[in-house]
């Protein structure tokens, strides 16, 4: 859709033409020393000795400045006024009463009628010529306000045309970036998992996801590229190729043993390359923080490597939460950094839980994040509940503690549900 953006340039850019006068005076002596002087000028002029003559010229062609007596027969200067400001709404031309009774609440009267000046009898040329000047000055800048007030019209119309293609494709983008997350829940031997992703905006940087490796072993991953909106999304887009369940060959966590099986590679190892990718190859200025793990569903070791990502949730079956973790650095930001692996050991009943930190950080309506400490008393509350229930009951439990249902940055998190050798 190509879309006419109007210029500034064009709006004010319409030709000085001179303005067409009109001279309202029953004395035809008066009237004639008018018209001549401003014919002189360089002035269209019309005239007329009466008000109603007046009025009738003015509705075959409106007249930009009016120059008309106060007292006449039958209407008044004030009231040919009056008449002249309701021939139109759109159009404002420039009265000037004339009159030679100076006495005090002469202006104040004009004005009120609607007049813009008051000349006081005997008028001589200069003070004429200086009068209608002024009035030319105000039609040109009445003029470049109504040009520039249409262009503000048309602008917002076109930023209107501008930002319903821009929802519609981020609308699109969502439908995409949902679809990266490809299953929200999994029953497995030996466990399930539930996820879920809720984005701040209409896009985000968050994603989770998982792969298998091997009968009975799960990679799991949840990461958090930096900022929002549409750049985030397409550096999560590009990065979920990375760590793909459904092109195994293309998984940076995965390794082709002979036999054509697969093995996981070690989660430290996977990230480093890619924060090589991201420092050398990728041209972005966005890092991210990203939390992978392998899970061994028959024996419940898991072996994880943080960068910059929030510590992990580890919900044991009697209740208690842990949050273990080393932290590290995010990935993007500095080459040449090594990132630290460290196990778990679930026990059946067991739940691991990678959150963004949406969560932890997510503000109170007081600015006070909920923080680590308060996700485990959260998850000490929900912990009669599982699988997508209980990432759902997390989100309502998060909105009642910012007190509102938007999140200042995108939720996202994965859970696994460790059964063991049941």
């Amino acid at each position: 859709m190509k879309l006419d953006i109007p210029s500034l340039s064009e709006a004010v850019a319409t030709p000085a033409v001179s303005p067409l006068i009109l001279v309202v005076e029953g004395d035809e002596t008066h009237r004639g020393f008018l018209s001549a002087s401003l014919r002189a000028w360089g002035y269209e002029v019309i005239s007329a000795a009466s008000g109603a003559v007046a009025l009738t010229l003015c509705e075959r062609r409106l007249p930009d400045i009016v120059l008309c007596s106060w007292a006449m027969t039958g209407l008044s200067g004030l009231d040919v006024c009056r008449a002249f400001r309701s021939l139109s709404e759109e159009r404002r031309g420039y009265f000037i009463l004339l009159t030679d009774r100076p006495e005090g609440g002469v202006v104040t009267r004009a004005l009120d009628a609607g007049a813009d000046d008051v000349l006081i009898r005997p008028i001589g040329p200069p003070d004429l010529r200086a009068r209608v000047m002024a009035g030319e000055r105000f039609l040109v800048m009445q003029r470049e306000l109504t040009q520039k007030n249409k262009l503000i019209t048309e602008t917002l119309d076109v930023l209107r045309q501008v930002h319903a293609l821009i929802d519609k494709d981020l609308i699109e983008a969502k439908k995409f970036q949902q679809s990266l997350l490809r299953e929200r829940y999994r029953a497995m031997e030996g466990g399930n998992l539930s996820m879920m992703l809720r984005s701040a905006g209409h896009v985000g940087g968050d994603l989770v996801g998982y792969f298998p490796v091997r009968p009975g072993v799960v990679g799991l991953f949840g990461l958090d590229v930096s900022g929002h909106g549409i750049s985030s999304a397409l550096m999560t887009a590009r990065l979920a190729g990375y760590l793909s369940a459904s092109t195994p060959d293309q998984n940076l966590a995965l390794t082709l043993l002979p036999g054509g099986s697969y093995a996981a590679r070690p989660p430290g190892e996977v990230i480093e390359e890619l924060n090589d990718l991201v420092l050398h190859e990728m041209e972005t200025e966005h890092y991210f923080t990203l939390m992978l793990a392998i899970a061994d569903l028959t024996t419940g070791e898991v072996t994880v490597a943080q960068a910059g990502h929030p510590h992990p949730a580890l919900l044991r079956g009697d209740g208690q939460v842990e949050q273990p973790g080393t932290g590290g650095f995010p990935v993007g930001l500095l080459a040449g950094v090594g990132f630290e692996e460290y196990k778990l050991q679930m026990a059946p009943g067991d739940r691991l839980l990678i959150l963004s930190d949406g969560v932890t950080e997510c503000p109170d309506p007081g600015g006070e994040m909920l923080g680590e400490d308060g996700l485990a008393r959260m998850l000490g509350e929900l912990r009669r509940f599982s699988g997508p229930a209980l990432l759902s009951a997390l989100v309502w439990k998060l909105s009642e503690f910012a007190g509102s249902r938007d999140f200042p940055d995108d939720v996202s998190g994965i859970l696994l549900e460790y059964q063991g050798n049941v």
